[in-house]
């Protein structure tokens, strides 16, 4: 006579004949899931040049304006004119454009010739506003093959310097920077990165530092209960 298998035990066998294939899916996904992207930031400048005036107005940065192409967190590169790629398994910190505000404002503070300044999330009563348009954000190959050629690192910055409260422009002027990496290397693109922006943000605390005090000297700022020194 033939003895029927007790329910529960073949629940049992059934379950545990299962278990190395679930285990087996889980490792699939493991190695099949995309490593996730690793973050690069950029340092504020630090250097000026001699002589730069000490000012007493506070100053907002605002997010820098930038295309599609390069308001991302993607490192973006130009492998042949007129289109832009972006580098794999790397991304920047923040967007491009949140990223380069934040290293302004620092930058402004390494001056240690200004009396404040800040970011328009900190509620800052400005006396001048800084305005950028990021125009050029990337590495460029000319046409060249991104694994044996070493790009240039672009940077170009639109600037406007607003007086407040009357919002008129006091000032315009481009910067930009381009800086040759030592080698294809990728640290070596993101080294050339560093140098060519912090060439471009130096330039602009300096401009900005001496046109606000040009155009206080020639218009006084009111007077104004919150006005440190006031």
């Amino acid at each position: 006579m033939t003895r029927r298998p007790d329910p529960v035990r073949r629940g049992l066998l059934l379950s545990a004949a299962f278990l190395p294939l679930a285990g087996c899916g889980a490792a699939s996904r493991l190695l099949t899931e995309p490593a996730p992207p690793r973050l690069y930031t950029l340092t504020p400048a630090r250097e000026f040049a001699a002589g730069l005036p000490r000012v007493d107005w506070q100053l907002l940065v605002e997010t820098p304006i930038a295309n599609t192409g390069i308001d991302t967190v993607r490192i973006a590169l130009g492998e042949a004119p007129n289109r832009l790629t972006y580098y794999a398994a790397a991304s920047w910190v923040d967007t491009a454009p949140e990223m380069i505000q934040l290293l302004l404002v620092e930058s402004f503070e390494n001056s240690n010739r200004i009396v404040a300044v800040g970011r328009e999330a900190t509620g800052l009563r400005a006396d001048f506003i800084l305005k950028n348009d990021l125009r050029d954000f990337q590495a460029e190959y000319g046409g060249g093959d991104p694994a044996s050629t070493a790009p240039l690192a672009k940077v170009r910055m639109a600037s406007r310097l607003v007086r407040m409260p009357r919002r008129n422009i006091v000032a315009t002027e481009t910067f930009d920077a381009e800086v040759r990496a030592n080698s294809p290397a990728f640290a070596d693109v993101i080294a050339a990165f560093d140098v060519a922006l912090g060439v471009a943000m130096r330039r602009i605390v300096e401009w900005t530092l001496r046109q606000g005090a040009a155009n206080v000297a020639i218009d006084p700022l009111p007077e104004r209960p919150d006005r440190p020194g006031a």
